[in-house]
């Protein structure tokens, strides 16, 4: 079969035409330089996400393999710990037994840091928060308050610790012993109260603060100790479960504030959502201007 060439007008008689542009191989496409935008959006995302990483690095992670190494120590009967846990309760019932008025003064520490107390003192907090239209700081302490009482009953139930006993006991309690409910919810209830207040403090104040928050649960601690119805490596538990549900849920509070816009805040010295923390308080202020009028 034979293919004859059509001559072109303008004189091209006998030439092939030229391939077009778009008959030619086409070259390997480059990739496209990223967009200032693009790029300064993935950079907006890593910010968000290192204070979340560091959180997560520095602090829950580090609680949560002590917490599983303290609770595997328990089951396992691990005698190191097992030794020292018997030799500091058995000091502390010497000392106790000795000294009524120092018993007396423990059991209203542990009164008053009771998970109880602390548990009802939250959550009117976390009403009266709501009711000032500051509700996203109310639901983070109710969650907070509340995924630390169920923590708490589901580690009671699965390592059923048996509690220190004295032939002549200062102070009883009932259920389980690991961990310390007492220490595990003074270090929730003083940290909520701590972040939620921190926004309305001066500088001084802030770190005046700090002290109370970190004392509180010391002392809630020391006392059940004192008292002889927890062993050292509870307390050590209840305390390290605090501040690792603690640090969680600010930061999971802090991604949920990022994710819908707002400002972004450093958790220590801002608080949990300061602008929440100055409504709830201008709406008492007007409320009381208003009560005035």
């Amino acid at each position: 079969m034979r293919e004859r060439c059509h001559s072109v007008r303008g004189g091209n008689r006998g030439r092939m035409p030229k391939p077009s542009a778009s008959s030619t191989p086409s070259a390997p496409l480059a990739s496209p330089a990223p967009s200032a935008h693009s790029t300064r959006g993935r950079g907006d995302a890593l910010r968000g996400l290192s204070p979340r990483l560091t959180l997560a690095v520095l602090v829950v992670l580090p609680v949560a393999v002590a917490v599983g190494l303290l609770v595997l120590a328990v089951e396992s009967s691990w005698a190191p710990m097992g030794n020292l846990d018997r030799s500091i309760a058995d000091t502390l019932h010497t000392r106790a037994l000795g000294h009524p008025a120092w018993v007396r003064a423990m059991a209203d520490v542990s009164n008053i840091g009771s998970p109880t107390v602390m548990r009802v003192g939250t959550g009117l907090l976390a009403v009266v928060l709501w009711l000032r239209r500051a509700r996203r700081l109310a639901l983070w302490i109710a969650a907070t308050m509340i995924g630390g009482a169920v923590i708490d009953e589901v580690l009671k139930t699965v390592v059923d610790r048996a509690r220190p006993a004295f032939a002549h006991p200062v102070a009883t309690a009932p259920g389980a012993s690991f961990p310390s409910g007492h220490a595990f919810t003074a270090t929730l209830g003083a940290g909520v109260v701590l972040l939620t207040v921190l926004p309305l403090l001066p500088r001084r104040g802030r770190a005046l603060a700090w002290l109370l928050a970190v004392l509180v649960p010391l002392a809630v601690g020391y006392s059940r100790l004192a008292l002889g119805v927890h062993w050292t490596s509870d307390v050590v538990g209840g305390w390290l479960l605090g501040i690792g549900l603690l640090t969680g849920t600010t930061a999971a509070f802090e991604t949920w504030r990022r994710e819908h816009a707002l400002p972004e805040v450093h958790p220590i010295f801002d608080g949990a959502a300061p602008e929440e923390s100055e409504r709830a308080t201008h709406a008492e202020a007007g409320a009381e201007a208003h009560a005035r009028d």
